[in-house]
Formats: C-alpha cells, sequence, structure tokens
C-alpha cells in the first residue's frame, strides 16, 4: 500500500516552482524546527531513515495539510514519545515537564558546526557481492514496498516500480534504509544509480527521451529478462 508521501510524478500537483537561493526559511520558528529536530537526532535514540519514517507515518490528513517544518515537528513528537524521552501527556501540556535521563546528551550550540560538517556516512562493507555492472539493463520490484516489514519504510519510489532501467554506476555498499529504519540492523548492500526513461516511467512524458536516476538498493533490483 502507498503512503501519501511517495507523491513523486504523480499527476495534478501543478508544476514545481523553484525558489530563489536565497530563501532558506518561510517563518521565524522554521530555524527553531530545525535546530530541534538536529540536538534531538544529537540524544541517539534513532537514525535519518527512522527520523523519515516517521514523518511518513502522520496521519494522511495531517501529511496533506502540514506545511515542511510541520512535518519535521510531527515526525519528532512520535519519536519522541516512542523513545521515551517525553510523554504525550508532556507534550499536550497536560503534565508538567520531567527532565530526561539523556539531558547530558544536549547537543551544544559550539559542537553543531563540526557535527553538521561530520554528517552520517552510510556506506558500509559488506559480504554482498554486486550483482550488476554499468550498463546492465535492470528491472525495479514491481510494488514500492518494505518486503520484510508491512507498511515499513523503503526508499524505492513509486513511479518507478516495475520499471526498466539502465545502471550508471555502482556507489558501493550502502545501509539498507529498509532495515535501518525498524532498528533491525544497517544490512548494508550494493547501492546503484540507475537511468530510467521518461517513456518508462509514465504514460505520455512531455519529453520522452528524458531521463531520471535514482538511487536503488541492489535488492530493489532484477535483471531484465
Amino acid at each position: 500500500m502507498s503512503r501519501l508521501h511517495d507523491m513523486g510524478g504523480r499527476f495534478g500537483d501543478g508544476a514545481v516552482v523553484p525558489e530563489a537561493e536565497d530563501v532558506i526559511f518561510h517563518a521565524d520558528w522554521h530555524p527553531r524546527a530545525l535546530a530541534l529536530t538536529l540536538a534531538a537526532g544529537g540524544l541517539g535514540q534513532w537514525n535519518i531513515d527512522s527520523s523519515r519514517h516517521a514523518r511518513e507515518r502522520l496521519k494522511p490528513t495531517d501529511y496533506a495539510r502540514f506545511s515542511y517544518y510541520e512535518k519535521w515537528m510531527g515526525g519528532l513528537a512520535t519519536l519522541l514519545v516512542e523513545a521515551g524521552i517525553v510523554t504525550r501527556e508532556e507534550l499536550a501540556g497536560k503534565a508538567a515537564p520531567a527532565l530526561s535521563p539523556l539531558a547530558e546528551r544536549v547537543l551544544r550550540a559550539n559542537q553543531v558546526a563540526d557535527v553538521l560538517a561530520k554528517g552520517g556516512p552510510a556506506e558500509r562493507p559488506s559480504n554482498i557481492a554486486p550483482s550488476f555492472a554499468p550498463g546492465d539493463t535492470v528491472v525495479a520490484k514491481q510494488f514500492a514496498e518494505n518486503t520484510k516489514i508491512s507498511g515499513g519504510h523503503t526508499r524505492l519510489p513509486g513511479y518507478a516500480a516495475g520499471a526498466r532501467g539502465r545502471v550508471l554506476r555502482l556507489h558501493g555498499s550502502h545501509i539498507l534504509p529498509d532495515s535501518h529504519a525498524h532498528g533491525t540492523g544497517e544490512a548494508p548492500e550494493p547501492l546503484y544509480a540507475v537511468a530510467f526513461a521518461a517513456s518508462e516511467l509514465w504514460a505520455h512524458p512531455e519529453h520522452p527521451r528524458d531521463e531520471v536516476i535514482v538511487d536503488m538498493w541492489q535488492s530493489y533490483l532484477k535483471a531484465a529478462s
């Protein structure tokens, strides 16, 4: 079953209108939302994949009406409650906030630059050998789903499911989001850049010879017959 967030290539959402490059935040609270998300992530209780999945799990009605940073705050609230860092009552203002045992892990202002510069590299060694090479023709899984966890996180976009593409390059082996988002291990496997023709993805593309390049884990792909 697809989720509302998987909207790439969906008809009816209108044209993509790029914003001016100097526009970063649209409201005074947006930088605070970003800072709070980064600081809470520094507690080490979740990872980038589980945080993405938390946003995906917002109620469809909320996801549709929330702004970008409202989605971030909704996902963060879910993570904080599930990790036992705060309670629903505390978030709702129905109970006095209690000091968390994780308070000493707080990300200090003078640490932010170094933490952001370090990033979160996802490349890992793997005992899974690459099955494909640049130039190979491959087909994406028929359905954009997590095959191990029903309703779970996946990075296979719905518009590419079942499509035929061409391997451009091998990125090495990287953490598999489908596993990492659910605390079942990093499960690294080969990751490829795969090019799909617009005519393969959509029934009536404006420019059929255009290509969309999607990063895909090996378990998302099979050799074309």
